[in-house]
């Protein structure tokens, strides 16, 4: 139930309680008009991220007019201002209709005006005859532009140009220079490409003029031989060393040659499968002259060496020197100095005839006028966009307002439609955990969720058919926490549907229900029982172990050992001891039960139900406690949102968060039960019987048949003792006092 009431004078807005939090309701078109107005502390979310919801992110980054990647409250009003501005009916808004009839749009004011136009162009566009247009018709920009030459984006294809000149220039610059994808969805080119190109024409032939003869030793094949002298250089150059080592010592040479016994090691094999070890030899066999003989070339370099001296004459020599060699190194300075300072590369294909030619007939003022021409048509353009930004607006405005404003989806009873950051559901330990969020950083995330005091499972899931994986935090609320720990497997669908593998990574322990934390202190307390007598097992379990291993070691040594004489003495001592022990342990009991036993029956339960009450009342305070503080703001916190006001999640509403199997009540048969033996019966119904006899002679004060002391026999005897003293006192026969 919702409630008006006035804020500060102003606009009335209507309230509503959800979560145990006061919240502004908005119910109506003039709620979202007047957003504007709403003090900002009465907002429930402040900020929320663009990315990770599920929610279509083409709107939220509509919303997001600062491409900061969240939606902040200023954000969110200046869509509601302008949305309601464009949109007669207003309350047409809360639908969430993805269809917007034209005639609802407010062509009372300018920006609706052209909002109405360019959706009549937009279905103009799509050859559609209609009254209406839907998201579905605004979303496709390519279908929208597919036919247009100008759209107003600045970027001009073959469709832009009439003349088939410009058609095939445009498509050089796409090939050569670059392009950019056009709202046709074609490639085409702007400004800056066409500038870019026509420099890189003027570049390249500019390079191409400054190549004089000089500069190409050896004309048309200067190129082929700069290739040739450089496949050889490091390998001449190498040569040329070894030589000036044999001119430095003569001792040398054995050193730097070739040796007979390293071609002896190769020499059986197929020589010319064996290139690649010949052809780490010298170039040729190094000398004291220095001279590179043509005639000895090693077989591996001499086709290398042969295209060279085709290309480069070494007119009447039968070798060269180094000096000789560096002076034909030197001729290529220039070449390679041009080369270095190459520019208009990327026009190249095009080659120099047809680079000079473009330049001569400088189409480059055409091609900018078309792209002024386009650009000319940019509002009305953006305006289509804006057509787009109007159906997204109309379709999910209101469902995000219910995600940031009042929280509803959340608190809604039915689920018909879960809140924006409910990613899906985990099945997991007989449950299903309704409020699964993707996180991103799952270490980060439990550092500042732990403070939600819910019980929080983090998960790592992973999709078989896609291969996909992302992190999830699956909020508890129901059932028992036993099983649940680290390694468990379970089953995570998201909204589409589709299943992924999910295993519990980490998990945030706190109180699930009162029941289980009345239960608490007897479960750890078995718990500890347990492992204790499981310890001492396994303890007895490796000494008798390692007693018969030691035995089995050392029995031919102690097989003539003498067994000892039983010492009766000692044994008398032990039953003396645990007699006396367990006289100590009846005492207390005879105690215990003589102080019980002058309460009524009631009495004894109300005494168990008090220390059932002592053990177990700190652990249901405490979780009382934390189950009343339970929000899933420090959750949502923890994923980019900014909480502003509570998200409690009390215990009837867990309880709708987590459900639990539950199984019909079916008397069957289990062929695999197993059989309770029929001594475990017959003490079973001992006990039982044992414990009715108690509590008929105990409340009937007749258990003097085990010696203790209880208030209703010590009260006759005290009669008794009265009675004798009345009678010793008035002299009478000890027959009356008697009777």
């Amino acid at each position: 139930m919702s409630k008006k009431s006035k804020n500060d004078g102003k606009y009335e807005w209507s309230y509503c309680s959800l979560g145990g939090t006061v919240r502004i309701n908005v119910q109506s078109g003039e709620d979202i008009a007047h957003l504007g107005e709403l003090d900002q502390k009465l907002w429930t979310v402040l900020s929320c991220p663009v990315k990770g919801l599920e929610f279509d992110e083409t709107t939220l980054r509509m919303i997001d007019t600062d491409g900061d990647g969240k939606i902040r409250v200023k954000e969110i009003v200046a869509a509601a201002e302008w949305l309601t501005s464009v949109i007669k009916d207003k309350d047409l808004i809360l639908k969430g209709d993805s269809v917007l009839p034209l005639d609802q749009i407010n062509t009372d004011n300018e920006a609706g005006r052209k909002l109405h136009s360019s959706a009549l162009q937009i279905l103009s566009n799509l050859k559609l005859e209609k009254n209406e247009i839907s998201v579905a018709d605004t979303s496709d920009s390519v279908a929208i532009f597919a036919e247009t030459g100008a759209n107003g984006d600045g970027v001009i294809t073959e469709a832009s140009a009439g003349d088939e000149k410009l058609k095939e220039l445009i498509r050089d610059i796409v090939a050569t220079t670059g392009s950019a994808v056009d709202r046709s969805g074609a490639a085409g080119v702007t400004a800056e490409h066409i500038e870019a190109f026509y420099a890189a024409l003027a570049d390249y032939s500019a390079w191409q003029a400054a190549c004089t003869p000089d500069i190409l030793p050896f004309g048309a094949d200067t190129q082929a031989a700069l290739d040739a002298c450089n496949a050889l250089k490091e390998k001449v150059s190498d040569f040329f060393m070894r030589c000036k080592l044999i001119a430095f010592t003569e001792a040398a040479a054995p050193a730097v040659d070739v040796s007979a016994e390293r071609i002896g090691e190769i020499a059986a094999d197929d020589l010319n499968a064996r290139v690649e070890e010949i052809s780490s030899y010298p170039i040729a066999r190094p000398n004291k002259e220095g001279i590179l003989p043509f005639n000895a070339i090693n077989p591996a370099w001499k086709a290398r060496f042969d295209a060279l001296r085709a290309l480069v004459a070494f007119e009447g020599k039968d070798g060269v020197n180094e000096a000789e060699w560096n002076v034909l190194l030197d001729k290529f300075a220039p070449y390679i100095a041009w080369k270095d300072a190459k520019k208009g590369e990327s026009v190249e294909p095009l080659g120099l005839e047809k680079v000079n030619a473009l330049l001569k007939e400088d189409a480059k003022a055409a091609l900018i006028a078309l792209v002024d021409a386009d650009k000319a048509l940019e509002e009305e353009a953006n305006s289509i966009d804006e057509v787009n930004k109007l159906t997204h607006l109309y379709r999910d405005f209101y469902k995000l307002l219910k995600n940031y404003v009042i929280f509803s989806d959340f608190y809604s009873p039915n689920q018909d439609e879960p809140a924006i950051f409910e990613s899906g559901k985990l099945y997991i330990d007989q449950r299903c955990c309704r409020v699964c969020i993707k996180i991103a950083d799952m270490g980060a995330h439990a550092d500042m969720a732990g403070l939600s005091g819910m019980f929080l499972l983090y998960c790592a899931c992973t999709s078989r058919t896609t291969g996909q994986t992302m992190d999830i935090v699956a909020v508890m609320t129901d059932g028992s926490t036993r099983n649940l720990r680290p390694g468990l497997n379970g089953v995570f669908y998201d909204r589409e549907g589709r299943d992924w593998d999910a295993k519990v990574v980490k998990v945030v322990d706190n109180p699930i229900s009162i029941r289980q934390a009345f239960w608490a202190p007897y479960v750890k307390l078995a718990n500890f029982v347990t492992g204790l007598i499981q310890k001492s097992a396994a303890d007895k379990d490796a000494k008798a172990t390692a007693d018969l291993q030691a035995g089995a070691a050392s029995a031919p040594a102690d097989a003539a050992a003498k067994k000892q004489p039983f010492d009766i003495a000692r044994f008398a001592g032990i039953f003396a001891a645990v007699g006396m022990a367990l006289g100590v342990i009846a005492a207390a009991l005879a105690a215990i039960v003589s102080g019980i036993a002058k309460l009524p029956w009631w009495g004894f339960l109300v005494v168990i139900a008090g220390i059932m009450l002592l053990i177990s009342g700190p652990s249901c305070l405490i979780a009382w406690f934390k189950l009343r503080r339970r929000n899933l703001g420090p959750v949502l916190n923890a994923n980019g949102w900014a909480i502003n006001s509570g998200a409690k999640v009390n215990i009837p509403f867990g309880r709708t968060l987590t459900s639990v199997a539950k199984y019909p009540k079916l008397n069957l048969d289990d062929p695999y039960k197993p059989k309770t033996p029929l001594w475990r019966k017959i003490l079973c119904w001992f006990i039982t019987l044992a414990i009715i006899a108690f509590g008929v002679l105990f409340f009937t004060g007749n258990l003097k048949c085990i010696g203790l002391p209880f208030p209703k026999e010590k009260a006759v005897e005290e009669q008794v003792e009265a009675a004798d003293e009345a009678a010793e006192t008035a002299e009478l026969p000890a027959e009356t006092v008697d009777e």
